[in-house]
């Protein structure tokens, strides 16, 4: 198993946000890092994002935010994104598709990431 750690976590975006139109909009801020000894690289990722509706949306494509990085050995890579659903909370997670320095593909789990606008859940 190769070992990298996803670290990740969200706030409510009001400015971007519409509750009468439904539309519940979050920035999350990831962080990739590399605990191996060689470089890998992020390749794609595989976003499922599940509103309270139980509405479930796949998002699929190439690297995170236009790139594709290389992570070097102990470092930890860092971007953020937003993402919109239709309720006040749901759910996000999925898997980053990687490469290591030998050419060998693998994946590695993005965990379940919690989507609250403020004083949604008690």
């Amino acid at each position: 198993m190769i070992n990298i750690d996803v670290y990740i976590t969200s706030n409510y975006s009001p400015e971007y946000s519409n509750p009468e139109s439904k539309k519940f909009s979050f920035v999350y801020h990831v962080g990739i890092k590399n605990n191996e000894y060689y470089p890998v690289q992020l390749i794609s990722r595989h976003w499922v994002i599940t509103d309270g509706d139980s509405q479930v949306k796949e998002v699929k494509g190439p690297g995170v935010v236009g790139k594709q990085p290389i992570i070097a050995p102990g470092e930890l890579y860092k971007y953020s994104s937003s993402v919109a659903i239709g309720t006040e909370v749901g759910t996000m997670g999925g898997c980053y598709k990687m490469i290591d320095d030998s050419g060998i593909e693998f994946d590695t789990k993005i965990p379940v990431l919690l989507l609250s606008m403020p004083g949604a859940i008690h």
